[in-house]
């Protein structure tokens, strides 16, 4: 089935049921957003990060700073995903925005004796199970609801 066949039995089932304005490529972007925020908090405000004893300062400094970030990008996505006017750029920023996160986290593991636990183990990247689904979604999100917006 072509692309455009997909769309088109999509939208004629979703007009069908009243979904047609409903904009849930913006909830699944949101879904990824919120899933930053709360996660990189669940993740990390605990005793093997943020109060691991034999964690000194300056890795704390760095650990606080990756929670802040995972907050800030997750506003400045909710923000731009939802600000009125929508707009193809908006969108676009948006999914941006909220798979900076995710990239970054998958490209530590390209640096010298990185681990994304401490202390090490077997599943050394157990991130890999929440990242890729959560870059899934902004994806997804993102062509869903630039097909929506571009219909119009």
């Amino acid at each position: 089935m072509s692309r455009e066949a997909a769309f088109y039995l999509m939208e004629n089932h979703m007009a069908e049921i009243g979904l047609k304005k409903f904009p849930l490529g913006k909830v699944l972007i949101s879904v990824s957003a919120v899933g930053t925020l709360v996660g990189s908090y669940a993740a990390d405000w605990n005793e093997t990060h943020f109060y691991n004893p034999t964690w000194p300062p300056h890795a704390k400094f760095h650990n606080a700073q990756t929670m802040s970030m995972g907050t800030v990008l997750s506003l400045a996505t909710l923000y731009h995903l939802w600000n009125p006017g929508r707009s193809r750029t908006s969108l676009e920023s948006a999914a941006l925005i909220a798979s900076l996160y995710g990239l970054t986290q998958l490209s530590a593991g390209l640096y010298p004796g990185t681990a994304s636990v401490d202390p090490p183990r077997e599943d050394n990247w157990p991130q890999l199970k929440y990242t890729l689904p959560r870059l899934g979604l902004v994806l997804l999100g993102y062509v869903t609801e630039r097909h929506r917006i571009t219909r119009k």
